[in-house]
């Protein structure tokens, strides 16, 4: 059965997009721990991030730095934060949480209580900054 990212990719299930390659999707978590938590994910389904190819894995990465850049520019912060945590759904994926302390930084924290129209604004001025 298809993950839910791949259900996502597939566009079976709509996405507050930020930016899209051919290999790669970024898009604003439904559940955000921080006003414009992100989700950068190789469109191929691959569980482990460190099952990945190493090509696929560097390119990620470097995919997921362009959208970190854009997201800090539209969602002012100190830093954004970056995290793998891989248990919640079986399709890599990283997590990128604009943070202005370490207390901002934390999968226990509530969801930030988001509309979707806002998710839908938010999502429009990160990709506005996203430099492909």
């Amino acid at each position: 059965m298809a993950s839910i990212f791949t259900r996502i990719v597939n566009g079976e299930i709509p996405c507050y997009k930020i930016a899209e390659t051919t290999q790669f999707l970024a898009f604003l978590d439904v559940t955000p721990r921080t006003k414009g938590h992100t989700l950068c994910i190789p469109k191929q389904e691959i569980d482990y991030l460190f099952d990945m190819p190493d090509e696929l894995l560097g390119e990620l990465m470097i995919f997921s730095k362009k959208v970190a850049k854009a997201l800090q520019q539209a969602v002012p912060c100190k830093k954004v934060g970056v995290a793998v945590v891989g248990l919640e759904v079986p399709h890599t994926h990283i997590h990128l949480m604009p943070m202005q302390s370490m207390a901002d930084f934390g999968f226990g924290h509530p969801p930030v209580n988001t509309s979707g129209e806002e998710l839908k604004s938010l999502a429009s001025n990160i990709a506005s900054f996203y430099q492909p």
